[in-house]
């Protein structure tokens, strides 16, 4: 299976840089260097792709292009965290201005100005940042609201309601995965929350990975006969902190077991923050992780097709 290859109006679409500034780095940096198709248009390997889709995230971050276009795969990935934590907590804490104003749209229970106020926080600032910093704090105080009573029941479900339709009409309108990876969206049976499956669902799908979501409570058999079904290559979980902790390591050891050697399982959640890792199992503490792990997925992907280039 030759490494994915992909012409130069799906890598602007996928990485969010310009036809223009892609021409522009390959004159005076040499990177991206494309090849040629049997017509003369530029393609990129997926390897190139995956590296112009970090550069554009620490672009963001304020970081000078010639010195980013040096640098390795791995390097970019490595700094991406570092550069991304200051940022998230200064973008968290402007988020938090809007938090009590909208949940307490939740409480007044009046949904559609809440639709309107999340949508306007859309597009302000785009899926990504309105995602890691709007939605994902907003689901944290919402869950804290639930267990300390300031929510009633029915306005919890009102919330995840809501803004699961918010989410859902964001992802709909996104360009389809370009299958690299393929990733399986699910839970296991009892754990019915699936605000942070999408969530990660639309972090991936910006990133040009194809989502196969499955919805939630799924048996343990079923996602490993729909993993080969659907010859996926990563199955994701998550669980919320409802979900009983002494059952988490047992269904992943057994998920794990069940699996194909080359399936990943990733699981994420608040659910999973206190329990010990499972061998085989990579587990996230943070969405802006998914992303980075992503981009290390097809690193070692690019490197197995090309040994040669290692």
């Amino acid at each position: 299976m030759d490494q994915p290859i992909y012409s130069i109006a799906t890598v602007e679409r996928e990485t969010g840089l310009s036809k223009d500034v892609l021409r522009m780095w390959e004159r005076r940096y040499g990177f991206p260097a494309p090849e040629r198709d049997t017509n003369g248009e530029r393609i990129y390997p997926g390897e190139q792709v995956a590296r112009l889709r970090l550069v554009k995230r620490l672009l963001d971050q304020g970081h000078r292009p010639g010195k980013l276009v040096a640098m390795s795969l791995g390097d970019l990935s490595s700094l991406a965290p570092r550069r991304e934590r200051p940022s998230d907590q200064a973008s968290d804490e402007i988020a938090g201005e809007h938090l009590e104003s909208l949940l307490a749209l939740i409480k007044q229970h009046d949904g559609d100005s809440y639709m309107r106020a999340l949508q306007q926080q859309l597009v302000r600032h785009g899926l990504q940042r309105f995602v890691q910093n709007i939605v994902a704090p907003l689901t944290r105080r919402a869950g804290e609201a639930w267990e300390d009573g300031t929510f009633e029941v029915f306005e919890e479900h009102l919330f995840t309601e809501l803004t699961t339709r918010v989410l859902r009409q964001a992802i709909s309108v996104l360009p389809k995965g370009i299958g690299t990876p393929r990733v399986l969206l699910t839970s296991v049976p009892d754990e019915p929350h699936a605000l942070g499956l999408l969530m990660v669902e639309s972090l991936l799908v910006l990133e040009g990975a194809e989502c196969i979501s499955l919805g939630t409570q799924m048996p343990l058999l079923e996602i490993a006969r729909a993993a080969e079904a659907h010859r996926v290559d990563i199955v994701a979980l998550s669980f919320s902190s409802a979900f009983p902790l002494r059952q988490i390591p047992p269904l992943l050891k057994q998920l794990r077991q069940t699996l194909a050697e080359p399936i990943q399982i990733w699981v994420g959640g608040s659910g999973v923050l206190r329990v010990a890792e499972t061998t085989g199992v990579l587990t996230f503490s943070s969405l802006a992780q998914c992303v980075l792990a992503l981009a290390e997925w097809r690193e070692k992907r690019a490197r197995s097709l090309n040994p040669s280039e290692v």
